[in-house]
């Protein structure tokens, strides 16, 4: 539903623009952003101003065609449109109920095509569309990011398959961050989106991008060793062949020198600049969102339920205290189904293994699993199941697959390895999130990039990784700080929307201390690190990632996450400094939940609690334990009045949670 409030339009219709009119500005509601766009010399180029300081320099943008045409400032501009939009729309499975739109728009109207500018007062963003009535292809576009100066970025370089930049088209979108100079940049390495620039008196600019349909998905790349970012994309694969990791991905053999054909008209992605005057900013921007195409209001998005889920991978299926040989077997599961049901958690997933592995086959089920008699135990016990699928063979026949496993009682999919982002792989995206709602089935996309506003268009898109997840805890190099990451990410990639990091280590290690382990992993940092992650990070498919008897151990924080909803109907970032520490808080119904992390360095907080509002509040929280530096799984619970305000101390790798509850007056 949405609730229009203002909607204002303005037109200017010119049969000849002259060339001193040729440059335009559009600014944001609050009128502190502004982009200014001038067409001149045969080129297209913006500049983003914040408070009256240079955010983006001059910044050429452009599609060109194979036919020799292209879309830039060659083009006889025809016109201009104005409009003023505010709502307030509608948010399923967010992290608001609702959401504030409310933004100034530019239309540039030429023959061909239309360049759009809207500036929110987050950030600006642009998109090119066609209007073309016959076939075309796009061999290639051009989008610049001048930045003023030299300054800092936090890159996620691909860190996989570097053979060559194109070979680096092929990657699973997780890395750490590096944070160095513009003229830093390593040559040899595309990095993926989102990527944060930070000018020197503070400003942050996150490049994003939304509405990613038809189209690949856009890496950065530093040519020159300059200021300026440009962008760069997969062409469209030509040859592909079954390979990989069990023979699930899709091994691109060769690529045409084009990016993506069209039949006709078509709106290209949006391109996103946003601006955070403060670091607590990035944490509550909706702009990825808000540029996506709105789900078909029409629909019935009821049947998605969000949730937590008891998870058997990470853990190795490592469980002890039974009387049968753990592993892929019905008993395993069962065991997982009773360990959910007891402490309320909504589902459990079944991830490889169940399927004959290297058949790329999820009708070849291996005899130790009967799905149907899980979804019938889990179904007596109120817990769902999830399977996980490997890209080829769930792209192989996505609608019998999903038609069948609905019969059956499977509420959604894990989808993974994918590993790519060309046309090709990014209409698999969209032809699954749109199948599987078809039989009422949700999606957590692993081995995936970055989200770009599919979860609005299909709301039953719950997860995506594109994340240096908890995963990586049973593999990581010696040296790799997650702690670090842990603080960084959520101000950057999760600006573009749900993360699936897959957290709840019950067996925590100080960082220096921790060595990696596949078989029996620990995390990085304290226990309240972990259990900060259920409230700071944004996921509505949210793991346990966990042997069971570690939470049966540990059954006070267990019951503790079981109790953390997944969805929310307020966000305020309360607090925090990219790569250092964030304090968020959250409301789901008259409840608020608020959750803390730290990095390397040892944290002192005294929160202002005035946005719980009038009233008594109780708080039960976790925090740290005294002697949590020495043993990282000792913590603190404690439960009282809250007062105006609350101090908490968390350790180096530290972190919080707390749940707020309305009291009366004794």
């Amino acid at each position: 539903m949405t609730k229009r409030t203002i909607v204002t339009l303005a037109l200017t219709l010119v049969c000849s623009v002259s060339f001193a009119q040729k440059r335009f500005e559009v600014s944001s509601p609050d009128r502190t952003l502004t982009a200014r766009i001038s067409i001149d010399e045969g080129k297209i180029r913006y500049s983003v101003i914040k408070d009256g300081k240079d955010i983006l320099s001059p910044s050429e943008l452009a599609m060109q065609l194979t036919d020799g045409s292209a879309y830039d400032g060659s083009a006889r501009l025809r016109g201009t449109a104005r409009s003023t939009v505010s709502n307030t729309l509608a948010a399923p499975f967010y992290k608001k109920s609702q959401v504030k739109e409310s933004y100034n728009q530019l239309a540039l109207r030429f023959k061909a095509f239309d360049l759009i500018f809207r500036a929110y007062d987050a950030g600006v963003a642009y998109r090119f569309v066609s209007k073309s009535k016959k076939p075309f292809t796009v061999k290639n576009e051009t989008a610049e990011f001048a930045f003023p100066a030299d300054w800092n970025m936090y890159v996620p370089y691909v860190r996989s398959h570097t053979e060559t930049l194109e070979s680096q088209y092929f990657n699973s979108f997780e890395n750490i961050y590096e944070h160095k100079p513009l003229s830093a940049w390593n040559k040899e390495r595309l990095a993926f989106l989102p990527l944060m620039v930070e000018s020197p008196d503070g400003y942050k600019i996150n490049i994003m991008e939304s509405d990613l349909y038809d189209y690949p998905g856009m890496y950065l790349y530093n040519r020159d060793g300059n200021e300026t970012l440009e962008a760069r994309f997969a062409p469209y694969p030509k040859e592909i062949k079954q390979g990989g990791h069990n023979n699930l991905q899709g091994l691109v053999k060769s690529r045409e020198e084009y990016l993506a054909s069209y039949d006709g008209a078509v709106s290209f992605p949006w391109r996103i600049i946003s601006v955070s005057a403060q670091d607590k900013e990035m944490l509550d921007n909706d702009l990825v969102w808000l540029l996506g195409t709105p789900a078909d209001p029409k629909a019935d998005w009821s049947w998605v339920k969000p949730g937590k889920v008891a998870w058997e991978w990470w853990n190795n299926w490592h469980i002890t205290g039974v009387d049968f040989k753990a592993g892929v077997n019905n008993e395993t599961y069962k065991h997982y189904i009773d360990f959910a049901s007891k402490f309320g958690i909504e589902y459990v997933i079944l991830d490889e293994g169940w399927a004959v592995n290297g058949k790329a086959d999820l009708f070849d089920v291996v005899p130790e699993i009967d799905i149907a008699e899980l979804v019938d135990y889990g179904k007596e016990r109120n817990v769902g199941i999830v399977l996980w699928a490997g890209y080829w063979a769930f792209n192989k026949d996505m609608d019998r697959i999903c038609e069948y496993y609905s019969k059956i009682g499977v509420r959604g999919w894990k989808i993974d390895f994918m590993d790519r982002d060309d046309r090709m792989m990014v209409d698999f995206f969209t032809r699954a999130a749109r199948t599987a709602a078809k039989y009422r089935q949700f999606v957590d996309f692993h081995g995936a990039y970055k989200p770009c506003g599919l979860n609005r268009t299909y709301p039953n898109v719950l997860n995506y990784e594109g994340v240096h997840g908890l995963e990586q805890m049973k593999w990581a190099q010696t040296g790799t700080d997650q702690l670090t990451y842990d603080v960084t990410f959520p101000y950057i990639r999760m600006a573009a929307g749900p993360v699936d990091y897959t957290q709840g280590a019950m067996k925590n290690c100080n960082y220096k201390w921790y060595k990696p382990c596949n078989v029996d992993p620990a995390s990085q940092g304290t226990r309240c690190h972990q259990l900060g992650m259920y409230v700071v990070f944004e996921s509505p498919f949210n793991m346990l990632c966990d042997a069971p008897q570690y939470y049966e151990r540990e059954s006070e924080c267990t019951g503790f996450i079981a109790r953390i909803p997944t969805v929310w109907d307020e966000t305020v970032a309360l607090d925090g400094k990219v790569g250092e520490f964030i304090v968020i808080a959250r409301k789901s119904g008259d409840k608020w939940y608020v959750g803390g992390l730290t990095g390397q360095e040892a944290k002192s907080l005294t929160l202002d609690l005035s946005f719980l509002g009038e009233g008594n509040w109780n708080v039960e929280l976790f925090k740290d334990g005294i002697n949590a530096t020495r043993h990282a799984e000792d913590y603190k619970r404690t439960v009282g009045r809250a007062d105006k305000t609350m101090t908490v101390e968390m350790a180096p790798g530290g972190g919080f949670a707390a749940i707020f509850t309305a009291s009366r007056v004794d």
